[in-house]
C-alpha cells in the first residue's frame, strides 16, 4: 500500500507540473549533453595521443651545400660529423629515450619528398642535390622529444632539428581548450538545472500542503512523504539524461563512426561503445544533482 501510495504521488505530482517537469528533462538533457560531449572528448584526444605519439619522430636535418644555419658555417655536413652525431644518438647517455634511428640520404628524402607533394605544383620543384640527409629518431617516450632537440641545436653539421610533437601539441590544446569550455558550459547548466529541479520540487511541495499536514499528523514519517517529490525530481533528471546519452549516440555513429570515419583512415575514433561506456555516469550525474537539490529543498519545504 506504501509503494502504491507513493506511486500514485509521483505520477499526480508529475501531471501537475508537467510544464516544469518537462523544463528540468530540457535543462538536464542540454547540460549532460555537454557533459558528455567533453568526456568524449576528452577520450578522443587520449584515443589520437596514443596514435600519434606512437608514430611521431624528431628529425635531425644535417646541413646542405647552400645552409645559412649557424651551425653549418663550415658548408655541407662531413662525413666525419654525420659518423660523430650518430654515435652521438647511440651512445649509452641517450640510450634511455632513443628507440631506434633512421638515416635518411637524399635519395631516399627526393622520393619521399616526391610521393608527398605527388599532383601538386610543388612536384619536381626541388632537385635531388638540394635534399636534406637527416636521421629519424624514433623515441621511447615521445613526450621526451625535447632531449634530443636541446642535445643538437648547437652540433656543427646539424642545421634543424624538427620534432613533429610541437604540431601534435597545439593540436591537442586546442581540443584541451574546447574540453574545458564544454565543461564550464556544462557545469553553468548543471547549475541552473539544479535550481530549476529546486523550483519544481517547492512548487510541488507547495501545491500538496494540505496532504503534508494530514500525513505528519496521522505519523507519517519524513522520508515517507518526501519520496514522492524526491522521485519526481530523480524521475526527470533520468529521463533528460537518457535522452542526451541517446543524441550523443545519434551524433558519434552517423557523424563520427558513420562520415568522420570515412575521411580519417589509418586511425580510429571513437564509437558507440564509448557513448554506451558513458551513458551510466551521465544517468549517475543526474540522479545524484536532482536527489541532492531534491533533500536540500525538501528539508525546507516539507515542514507543516
Amino acid at each position: 500500500m506504501r509503494a502504491g501510495f507513493i506511486l500514485s504521488e509521483v505520477v499526480s505530482g508529475l501531471r501537475k507540473n508537467f510544464s516544469m517537469v518537462l523544463s528540468v528533462i530540457l535543462v538536464t538533457f542540454v547540460s549532460l549533453l555537454f557533459v558528455g560531449a567533453a568526456i568524449l572528448l576528452q577520450m578522443q584526444v587520449g584515443q589520437m595521443k596514443d596514435f600519434w605519439y606512437d608514430r611521431v619522430q624528431v628529425s635531425v636535418f644535417l646541413c646542405p651545400s647552400d645552409s645559412e644555419a649557424t651551425n653549418c658555417v663550415d658548408g655541407e655536413v662531413t662525413g666525419d660529423q654525420k659518423e660523430q652525431i650518430k654515435a652521438e644518438l647511440e651512445s649509452s647517455e641517450l640510450a634511455p629515450y632513443v628507440d631506434k634511428v633512421y638515416f635518411e640520404d637524399k635519395s631516399e628524402a627526393y622520393e619521399h619528398f616526391q610521393d608527398q607533394f605527388k599532383g601538386t605544383s610543388l612536384e619536381g620543384t626541388v632537385p635531388k642535390d638540394d635534399m636534406n640527409e637527416s636521421f629519424r629518431v624514433k623515441l621511447k617516450d615521445a613526450e621526451k622529444y625535447d632531449i634530443i632537440k636541446e642535445t643538437f641545436s648547437s652540433t656543427p653539421g646539424v642545421e634543424e632539428v624538427v620534432d613533429q610533437n610541437q604540431l601534435l601539441d597545439r593540436l591537442f590544446g586546442v581540443l584541451n581548450i574546447a574540453t574545458i569550455v564544454a565543461v564550464a558550459i556544462a557545469g553553468i547548466m548543471l547549475v541552473c538545472a539544479m535550481l530549476l529541479i529546486a523550483t519544481t520540487i517547492r512548487l510541488s511541495a507547495f501545491s500538496r500542503r494540505r496532504e503534508t499536514g494530514i500525513m505528519r499528523l496521522v505519523g507519517a514519517s519524513n522520508t515517507f512523504i518526501q519520496m514522492p517529490f524526491l522521485l519526481e525530481g530523480v524521475i526527470a533528471s533520468a529521463i533528460g539524461a537518457t535522452l542526451s546519452a541517446g543524441v550523443l549516440g545519434v551524433l558519434v555513429h552517423f557523424g563520427i563512426s558513420g562520415w568522420l570515419q570515412g575521411q580519417a583512415t589509418g586511425f580510429s575514433l571513437i564509437s558507440g561503445w564509448d557513448v554506451l561506456l558513458i551513458a551510466p555516469v551521465l544517468i549517475v550525474i543526474g540522479v545524484i544533482m536532482a536527489g541532492a537539490s531534491s533533500l536540500i529543498t525538501l528539508n525546507k519545504y516539507t515542514k507543516v
